[in-house]
Parts: structure tokens; sequence; C-alpha cells
């Protein structure tokens, strides 16, 4: 809990931003030049910078169909860590970044977080098996933790979805999500992410206080917080928005700066309300 506080500046409600990096080269919906994806990424991240969030998160939503793990070709990493760059230069380096690269690339996502001097990565997969819409996605954390050792980056912390969004879990029924968490804690993770079903799909507030019951170490939500129930996670360590900051909602507009802002200070207003 520590070395969270130290990166976000708090313990509680930490806002994260998200950016859903533009297709990259090489993706089927790919249109757009490197300079214009890192024009538009630093764009929003100086909106979240304006708007005063807690962090920023880049992710490489656009990329759909998403390869997997391994298979994630050598154009994404090598695109995402100049964009995570580029991100990291144009804001404060006080406002801590992270990246997550899908599907369950999250190796390539530490080496990209090492290189462009990023504080966290987001993963997939780290304890227990699941199907995802990508395949099967297997269990990661001791190659994973393992890899961050020899690269020297056990700086950037490491925050896992657990009974990740997108994916059926049928296999692992019989393991709840507090016992889940627990598995992720014990393997050494750095946080843990709760999230709803889909991209934007609320997260149940039961499963997110059993999760913070279960571990010591802190808990995000990761999918589905909006202006309207953000009162609901506050309780939590940090909440990740994406969809509730785009236009109508939807993560595949483009960012809403009114949003972000009447998000941030609706949040302002019921952290010194609540003592957070």
């Amino acid at each position: 809990m520590n070395a969270f506080h130290r990166i976000f500046g708090r313990s509680r409600s930490s806002v994260i931003g998200m950016i859903h990096v533009c297709a990259l080269p090489g993706s089927p919906r790919s249109t757009r030049s490197i300079e214009d994806i890192i024009h538009e990424a630093c764009s929003e991240a100086q909106i979240y910078n304006s708007a005063k969030v807690d962090g920023i998160l880049l992710e490489n939503m656009h990329d759909i169909p998403y390869m997997h793990t391994d298979d994630v070709d050598h154009e994404i990493t090598a695109c995402m860590a100049r964009v995570s760059s580029e991100v990291r230069r144009c804001i404060p380096p006080n406002i801590p970044v992270g990246v997550q690269i899908l599907a369950g690339a999250n190796r390539q996502a530490l080496a990209v977080a090492m290189a462009a001097g990023l504080q966290f990565i987001r993963a997939e997969g780290f304890v227990y098996a699941h199907v995802a819409d990508e395949g099967l996605m297997n269990a990661c954390a001791g190659q994973l933790l393992r890899y961050r050792k020899q690269i020297n980056a056990e700086h950037i912390q490491v925050f896992a979805d657990i009974k990740k969004k997108h994916s059926a879990h049928s296999i692992t029924s019989d393991v709840d999500i507090a016992a889940t968490a627990k598995a992720a804690e014990f393997f050494l993770s750095d946080g843990i992410i709760v999230t709803g079903a889909s991209t934007g799909a609320v997260a149940d507030v039961q499963e997110l206080n059993a999760v913070q019951s279960s571990v010591r170490i802190p808990v995000l939500v990761g999918s589905g917080v909006t202006a309207d129930n953000v009162e609901h996670y506050l309780h939590a360590n940090g909440v990740i928005v994406g969809s509730g900051f785009k236009k109508g909602g939807h993560w595949a507009n483009t960012l809403d700066k009114d949003r972000v802002v009447h998000f941030m200070d609706k949040v302002n207003t019921l952290r010194e309300k609540l003592s957070l």
C-alpha cells in the first residue's frame, strides 16, 4: 500500500484516466500515421492533466481483433513504446503513467513501461486460466515477475485483473473472486483490478467489498465507473475510467473534456465530504 500511495499521492479514490490508443500499424483498423497517433494520445493526456486526474493508463484498445500474448507482433510493442514515451514526456513527472497491451501481452507491457519510464502495468491472466475471446489464457505470474526481475524493472507495479471481463470463467467456477484475489496477492501482485463483464459494464460493489476484505494490497475498479455512480466506488484504492470519459459514454468515441472535468469536480467534492 505504501508503494501505491507513493505513486498516486493518495491511498484511496485515485482516478486513472484511460487513453485508448488509436489502431496501430498492422492492425485491421489502422488508418493513421504514428505521428497522428502520438498527437492524439498526448492531447488526451493533457486534457487529463488539466483536469487533475491522479494517473493515466494507455491501452491498444482499437487493435481489434486482438492477438494473443506471445503472438502480439513486434510493431505493436514498438509503437506502444513510442506512444508511451511521448505521453510520459508531455505531462508532469509526478503524474503516474501505466500501460496495458492487449491481449495478455504482459511481458511486452513491462518492457514498454521500463523503456518509457512508466510506473505501472495492467496485467491480464495473472492467476488462474480462463477462456477469453482471444482464446485460452493461462496464468502468467511466475514468468512475468521473473521477467520483471531480469530487466531490473521491480519499481514498476503490476496491477492484475481477476475474473477478467470479456472472458468465461467456468473452468474456475469453484473459485470465487475473493479466493482469486488471495491467490493474486500470494503470487505477489502489487494490486488487483475488479471489473464488470465487459468494457463499460459496472463492477459489482459486493464483489469489490469481498475482495477488499480478503487482501491487503490495493484494489482498483476497472470498468463501468461514471459520474453517476462514482460514489459507490471511491472506497476502492483507485478507479480506472475510460468509457465514462468518452462522448456518449462509449469507449470508441473521442475523449470529452467536459465529462472529465465534471467527473473530477464530483470526485473532489466527495473526497472532501468523506475525508478521502
